[in-house]
C-alpha cells in the first residue's frame, strides 16, 4: 500500500496504460485462437464433404436397362431382384445361400440339414429345414431361401455384383465436379465411351446398412458401428460407476494421508499415459489373464456362445475404461469438491448420516460436473485406434457382434484400414465413414448435455 502511495501521477499513469495494453493484446490474441479454431474446423468440414460427394464414372457389363425394360432396379423389390438374379446367373445362388446363411465349412453343406447348416434363418413355406438338404432344394426353393433372408439392398447388391457387374472407372470430388464438369464429360467420352456419369453420395442408406465387402459397390459401415456401441456400452458401464465411486471416496471419506495423496498424483499422472499403453496393458489382463471370462467360457452354461480367445468386445470395453477412468475421477472430485460445504453441514444439523448427506445432498448437486467430465471421456474413447488394434479389433469382419463376446470391429479402425487404401474410391468411404463417427459422437454428447442441463434446472 506504501509503494502505491509513493509513486507519481505519472508513474501511475504508465503502470495503468501498461495493463491496459496487455489485456488488449490478450484479447487480440483470444480472439484469434478463436478465428483459427473456427476456420480449421470449417476446413475440415468441408473437406470431409467434398470427398463425400462427386461425380462417379461408372461401368455395366450388362446394361441394367436390359433386365428391367428400362425401370431402375433400386425400385424393384427383392422378389424381382431374386427373379433377375435367378434368370441371369442361377449357379451363384446356391453359392449366394451358402455364403450368406451359413457358417460351416462348404464341403460339408449338402450334406448337413437345412438346420444344421444354416442355424436361425427363416425357412418359407414347403422347406422341410429337420430333412432336407440344400441338395434336397429345387432351384425355385434355394432362391425363395435366400430371398427370403436377405433385405431388398442385398438383394440389389446381389444382383449388381452377380449380374450387372458395377465397376468405378473413376471418382471426382465435389468441387472438381461442379467446377469441371463438361471436362470430366469428354474426358469419360474419350476414355470411356461405354461408361455413364453418376452424381453419387458415399454416405447413403445402404452404406449404413451395409457389412462390409470385397467390392467396393457394397461395402458398408454396419458391422463397425455395431461394434463401436458395442464397446461404448460396456466401457461407459464400466468407467462410470467405477470412476464416481473413487470420486467419492477420495473426497468424502479418504484421509489425509501419504498414502491417498500418492494415489491423488498417480491417477493424475494416468491421465496423460499414451493409449497405447492400456491397450498393452488391456492386452495383458483381459485378453491373456482374464480369457476365461472374456472369452465367455466361464459363461457356456448360460448358452453364451464363447469365442476363441479374449479378443472381443468385452476386452475392448474395459480397456477403454481403463483409458478414461482417470479423467472421470479427475473431474468427478472437483465437481464434488465444488458443492458448498453449507449443504454438508445442513444436512447433519437435520441428522441424516453421512452417506445419506452424500447420496441425496452432495452426489445429486455435482451431478452437472460429473456428466461433463464423462462428456469428454466419452469422446475421447470414441475415437480410440491404438488400444482397439492391441486389444484384437479386426480390419474384416463380416458378422455383426450380437453379444459382448463376439469379435470387433470399431469406425477408427475401419476409417484407417480405407485411407491406407490406394484405391480412390476408398477415400470417399473413409469420409462418409468420418461422417458416420461425427454424429454418433455428436449424437452422444448432446444426450449427455441435456441430461446434464436437466440436473441443473432441477438443482436450481
Amino acid at each position: 500500500m506504501t509503494s502505491l502511495l509513493n509513486i507519481t501521477q505519472d508513474q501511475y499513469k504508465q503502470k495503468l496504460y501498461a495493463r491496459q495494453t496487455q489485456g488488449v493484446l490478450y484479447t487480440y490474441l483470444y480472439r484469434s485462437s478463436l478465428v483459427v479454431a473456427v476456420v480449421s474446423l470449417i476446413v475440415l468440414a468441408m473437406t470431409i464433404l467434398n470427398q463425400n460427394f462427386g461425380l462417379v464414372v461408372v461401368q455395366y457389363e450388362i446394361d441394367p436397362a436390359t433386365l428391367t425394360d428400362g425401370e431402375p432396379l433400386e425400385s424393384l423389390d427383392k422378389n424381382q431382384l431374386g427373379e433377375i438374379l435367378q434368370q441371369n446367373a442361377p449357379r451363384r445362388v446356391l453359392v449366394l445361400v451358402r455364403d450368406t446363411l451359413s457358417a460351416v465349412d462348404p464341403s460339408q453343406f449338402t450334406s448337413l440339414s437345412l438346420d444344421q447348416a444354416l442355424g436361425n434363418v427363416v425357412f418359407p413355406d414347403g422347406i422341410d429345414a429337420t430333412e432336407q438338404t440344400i441338395s434336397d432344394l429345387s432351384d425355385d426353393q434355394v432362391l425363395a431361401l435366400l430371398v427370403e433372408n436377405s433385405t431388398p439392398d442385398e438383394m440389389l447388391a446381389f444382383v449388381n455384383t452377380e449380374v450387372v457387374g458395377v465397376e468405378i472407372l473413376k471418382t471426382y470430388a465435389f468441387y472438381e465436379s461442379a467446377l469441371n464438369r463438361a471436362a470430366i464429360e469428354a474426358e469419360t467420352a474419350e476414355k470411356f465411351p461405354e461408361a455413364t456419369i453418376q452424381f453419387r453420395s458415399w454416405l447413403n442408406g445402404r452404406f449404413l446398412q451395409n457389412g462390409q465387402s470385397a467390392n467396393v459397390n457394397d461395402i458398408g459401415i454396419r458391422t463397425a458401428l455395431i461394434g463401436t456401441l458395442w464397446i461404448m456400452l460396456v466401457t461407459i458401464l464400466t468407467a462410470l460407476p467405477l470412476g464416481v465411486g473413487a470420486a467419492i471416496y477420495l473426497e468424502e471419506y479418504a484421509t489425509d494421508n501419504a498414502v491417498n495423496r500418492l494415489i491423488e498424483t498417480n491417477i493424475r499422472n494416468l491421465a496423460g499415459v499414451p493409449s497405447i499403453i492400456y491397450g498393452i496393458l488391456g492386452l495383458s489382463i483381459f485378453v491373456r489373464a482374464l480369457v476365461f471370462i472374456t472369452s465367455g467360457s466361464a459363461f457356456s452354461v448360460l448358452g453364451v456362445e464363447a469365442n476363441a480367445n479374449g479378443r472381443t468386445i468385452l476386452s475392448a470395453g474395459m480397456a477403454l475404461a481403463l483409458l478414461i477412468l482417470p479423467v472421470i475421477i479427475i473431474n468427478g472430485q472437483e465437481a464434488i469438491r465444488a458443492v458448498p460445504r453449507t449443504i454438508r453441514e445442513a444436512s447433519y444439523g437435520l441428522g441424516a448420516t453421512k452417506w445419506q448427506t452424500i447420496s441425496r445432498q452432495v452426489l445429486p448437486a455435482a451431478v452437472p460436473g460429473i456428466l461433463t467430465g464423462t462428456i469428454l471421456a466419452f469422446s475421447r474413447a470414441i475415437g480410440e485406434t491404438a488400444p482397439l488394434i492391441v486389444v484384437g479389433a479386426s480390419t474384416v469382419l463380416t458378422t455383426d457382434p450380437n453379444n459382448v463376446f463376439s469379435p470387433f470391429t470399431v469406425i477408427p479402425i475401419q476409417i484407417y484400414n480405407w485411407t491406407s487404401r490406394p484405391q480412390p474410391e476408398y477415400q470417399h468411404i473413409a469420409a462418409a465413414a468420418i461422417i458416420v463417427l461425427l454424429v454418433l459422437l455428436l449424437t452422444l454428447n448432446t444426450l449427455a448435455i441435456i441430461l446434464r442441463n436437466r440436473y441443473s434446472k432441477n438443482l436450481s
